[in-house]
């Protein structure tokens, strides 16, 4: 996740509108899944800080994997 930019997220709320109406057969789970995502996009750069400082606050630190010697 990089910094926060109006511009990302405008492109990325379009690319998800152009996805659902140009695809109106998209099963009606999928179709409600991509309306979550287009509306919990972060509008602001606050929102978004708070949204990337929780999902990696509680990453461990480390390797990801553990190698055996």
């Amino acid at each position: 996740m990089g910094p926060y930019s109006e511009e990302v997220q405008f492109n990325r709320a379009t690319a998800i509108k152009r996805l659902l109406d140009n695809n109106p057969q998209l099963d009606p789970l999928y179709k409600a899944m991509w309306k979550k995502h287009l509306l919990n996009l972060a509008q602001n750069e606050t929102t978004y800080n708070y949204r990337v400082k929780n999902i990696y606050q509680h990453m461990k630190k480390g390797p990801v994997i553990e190698w055996q010697e």
